[in-house]
């Protein structure tokens, strides 16, 4: 079984603000995503920045065999959510949802003092079974570091403007975390050593964030610790970022304004991440992705084929 997880980037139909503008780069996005897809070969794939959800059909259908959609009903402002594509098997929804857990109290989230109590793109979690194993799996796609200021400048008037702003994207995204670790207790449900259960997506921060860590749990049996391989109590409530098992190569997910990071991740139980035989970005069998660099204003990738993402994915021993 392989599982992964991979920004689309504005997977939108055409002729809106955001998509493409003609039907040719439309189908151009549609056939090299689904070439992607195809050569990947994936289980369930979790998927960010569905613009059009007659966009992920449109998408499905041009993938060989027996494929199924699932979509979270919280979108951004831009109508941007998460979901899933899956081959074969019908995906059951468990959850789908966007607010903050109690007593987690709303952040503030521009200079107005505007509060904020909810995620900007929803978190989908869905449950598939086959023959040889039950996989629950929730995906996310959490606040961008990409700042945006009043009127959608992508450019501060002052420093004092970009630190709050800064700060204000940090207040969210820590509080997404927040809210996507609930989901995962509630999958989880304190039996870690005996579920298989994965949160992946698009975190928007690498594996050292203090936000990306805010999802482990307990510290001090990450894979590449000695710790991994000592059993405790912390095993039932754990997550593991499976980053250390991608080859240093490939450790990356997207190129911004020249520098590789990984920001898209895949997260397991103690159950799972011993059932993980390899892990990688890009497509199995290559030595790195080939990816664009991008950077702060994304109005300049509309209508380009692809996405601007490496798929992030783990194969995993039934």
């Amino acid at each position: 079984m392989l599982l992964g997880t991979w920004n689309l980037e504005n997977l939108y139909r055409p002729d809106g603000e955001f998509g493409p503008k003609t039907e040719a780069e439309y189908e151009a996005k549609l056939t090299s995503l689904a070439s992607t897809i195809s050569a990947l070969d994936p289980t369930l794939l979790g998927v960010q920045e569905v613009g059009d959800p007659e966009a992920l059909e449109d998408l499905a259908k041009k993938l060989d065999g027996d494929w199924h959609v699932a979509l979270s009903e919280h979108p951004d402002g831009r109508g941007i959510r998460v979901g899933f594509l899956s081959r074969d098997v019908v995906p059951r929804v468990l959850a789908d949802t966007n607010t903050f857990p109690a007593p987690l109290r709303p952040v503030q989230g521009d200079d107005e003092g505007e509060p904020v109590s909810a995620s900007g793109r929803g978190f989908l979690a869905v449950e598939i079974a086959t023959r040889a194993m039950t996989l629950k799996v929730a995906v996310c796609h959490l606040k961008s570091k990409l700042l945006t200021y009043p009127g959608g400048r992508f450019n501060p008037r002052d420093e004092g403007e970009r630190a709050r702003y800064g700060a204000y994207a940090l207040y969210r995204r820590a509080a997404e975390a927040t809210a996507l670790r609930a989901l995962a207790d509630q999958l989880l449900d304190g039996d870690g050593r005996d579920r298989d259960v994965a949160v992946l997506g698009d975190l928007n921060d690498e594996a050292g964030a203090a936000t990306t860590q805010i999802l482990l749990g307990p510290p001090g049996s990450e894979i590449d610790r000695p710790g991994f391989k000592i059993k405790d109590k912390g095993d039932r409530f754990r997550l593991w970022n499976v980053a250390p098992l991608i080859p240093a190569e490939q450790r990356f997910s997207r190129i911004h304004e020249g520098r590789p990071e990984l920001i898209d991740h895949i997260l397991t139980s103690h159950r799972l991440v011993h059932r993980v035989t390899a892990a990688g970005t890009g497509l199995p069998d290559t030595k790195a992705p080939d990816l664009p660099s991008v950077g702060p204003e994304p109005g300049k990738r509309r209508g380009k084929p692809a996405s601007d993402h490496a798929p992030v994915w783990v194969r995993i021993q039934p």
